[in-house]
């Protein structure tokens, strides 16, 4: 009989296992955890959007010229005959729903949520084709404080996970759409007078992208790039305020900034801050999260002009910064030796889990090695129970700690155990 061959893992997507030497599964797991209770403090709400969304709903929102709508979108036909695509960011489905579901109502909206996205790009450190991220949006809020409250959130969740220390926020405003558009023309005329000096990228950015090539990574393009005009001598005085109103409130807030005048969004719906947490601790791809004000998005998807802000942040570079949680392991590990103790053991267990203790049972093996694996689960105590110990109506407690063992009658062992 011809060997079955194992399909292999789909390149760019991992599997994980908690209780593993590696531990990513916990350290994932206590990322999410640290995010849930963190977005609960600011009230943003939990919302669940689809995984897949109509083409047009990532096309519109992401740019048809963008690398991620272009080269890295994971984009099929279904059965009947509609393009679909796996989801490759967060904002654009949650404003889909913010339209189609009659979420502006409740605006101002703070909505929260992670999962999985999908892109088709080069695995590498951190970086996967299936990937998950955590995602916070303030929508239909046009105020500075909007911007500062998810600025805070963030400084917030990095602090609780342990990896504030060596993080930078990097700040920027893009102005509103009078200053982008003076900035933009200045830009176009500056890249254009040194055509000949930049990378085959960035001409092709010159006509698609402008903005884009001021963050670009290629050496040829840096000193053009570099001597560019800044966008501060065409803010706008409105815009002007506003960003002095989302450092003041920073600054409020004890929230450390750097300004970055080279940091920028190349979409036209992007408005005001752009915002980015760096870090060095991760190599060349340094950030674990960022966002912005995108105040023409929700429109750009057929909507009324709303304004809003969000951001987002990778969960798996999150993970391989945080130091390993304590992994909580099973406080009781019941032992039963023989069929009728087992029997008795399984109503044990269900009334320990029913009573908020966790516990595990030793099936197998003899009493020396269920002790041995008892005292490997990190459990605190350890029920053994024997046909001596049925006979007398008892179970042996054992505490794994110390090694003191007491005889506990089974009509008060769940209490006993529950309050240990």
């Amino acid at each position: 009989m011809a060997k079955i061959e194992t399909p292999r893992p789909v390149r760019g997507t991992q599997d994980m296992l908690g209780g593993t030497t590696e531990a990513f599964q916990e350290r994932f797991a206590h990322v999410v955890a640290t995010f849930d209770r963190v977005r609960k403090l600011y009230g943003f709400q939990r919302v669940e959007v689809p995984v897949f969304e109509s083409t047009a709903v990532f096309a519109r929102s992401l740019g048809e010229s963008t690398d991620v709508v272009s080269k890295e979108m994971y984009t099929f036909e279904d059965r009947g005959g509609d393009s679909i695509t796996l989801r490759p960011e967060f904002t654009a489905g949650i404003s889909r729903a913010y339209i189609t579901e009659g979420w502006q109502q409740y605006a101002p909206l703070k909505v929260a949520t992670h999962g999985p996205l999908f892109r088709y790009e080069r695995p590498q450190k951190g970086r996967f084709r299936q990937f998950h991220q955590l995602d916070a949006e303030i929508i239909g809020a046009g105020e500075p404080g909007a911007d500062v409250e998810l600025l805070v959130l963030a400084d917030q969740l990095l602090r609780e996970l342990g990896v504030s220390e060596g993080v930078t926020l990097n700040l920027n405003t893009l102005g509103d759409g009078q200053s982008r558009d003076a900035w933009r023309a200045a830009l176009i005329a500056h890249f254009e007078a040194h055509r000949d000096q930049l990378s085959e990228e960035s001409l092709d950015r010159l006509a698609r992208n402008p903005l884009r090539i001021l963050d670009s990574k290629d050496p040829r393009d840096r000193p053009v790039a570099d001597s560019a005009p800044d966008i501060d001598a065409y803010l706008t005085d409105e815009a002007r305020s506003f960003f002095e109103k989302v450092t003041a409130g920073l600054d409020a807030a004890g929230v450390a900034w750097e300004r970055n005048a080279r940091l920028v969004r190349g979409l036209d719906y992007y408005r005001h801050t752009a915002f980015e947490f760096i870090t060095d601790r991760l190599g060349a791809q340094g950030t674990v999260l960022g966002g912005g004000r995108y105040d023409g998005l929700i429109e750009n998807l057929g909507g009324p002009s709303t304004p809003a802000v969000g951001w987002a942040a990778g969960i798996e570079r999150l993970a391989m910064l945080i130091d390993l949680p304590e992994i909580a392991g099973p406080k009781v590990a019941v032992i039963p030796m023989g069929e009728v103790a087992e029997v008795r053991a399984t109503g044990i267990i269900a009334d320990l889990r029913r009573a908020g203790v966790a516990c595990d049972m030793g099936y197998r093996g003899n009493m020396k090695k269920r002790m041995q694996r008892a005292n490997a689960s990190g459990a605190a105590f350890a029920v053994i129970l024997g046909d001596d110990e049925l006979a007398r109506g008892e179970a042996a407690v054992r505490n794994l700690a110390t090694g003191e063992q007491e005889a506990v009658a089974l009509d008060v062992l769940i209490g006993k155990l529950a309050a240990l």
